[in-house]
């Protein structure tokens, strides 16, 4: 059985799709941009961008019931592998201990001309 998740906390879903859900003790969370909730903005800069993604995803992990803790994977996805160094130095503001796994690309665009996007697979 799978229960669907989502934080007023965090952006809501641009189509088709649910911020995240759990199934089988797993909780899967939907690829999230830099935009701010309340806003609607999208933070400027990597850096800005990559802390806000993350503070979206952690939104949706404690919704859930889950924390930083908890997440065994993330996929980051870059529009500029050069902007590595300054993500990875953010991401390492909020998992700092028992890192999760992680696969980081580089990739053509992002949606809404975001700098980043971040997913999560979280577990118990």
């Amino acid at each position: 059985m799978k229960k669907i998740i989502a934080s007023p906390g965090a952006p809501k879903a641009v189509g088709p799709y649910s911020q995240a859900v759990e199934a089988g003790g797993t909780l899967y969370v939907s690829g999230q941009l830099p935009i701010d909730a309340s806003t609607g903005r999208m933070a400027e800069g990597i850096e800005a961008q990559t802390r806000q993604s993350l503070v979206n995803l952690g939104h949706i992990l404690r919704e859930a019931g889950y924390g930083y803790g908890d997440v065994a994977k993330t996929t980051v996805l870059l529009q500029s592998i050069g902007d590595f160094a300054a993500m990875n130095a953010v991401y390492a503001e909020f998992f700092t201990a028992d890192m999760p796994a992680r696969m980081c690309y580089e990739v053509a665009a992002l949606p809404m001309g975001a700098l980043v996007e971040i997913d999560a697979v979280a577990v118990k």
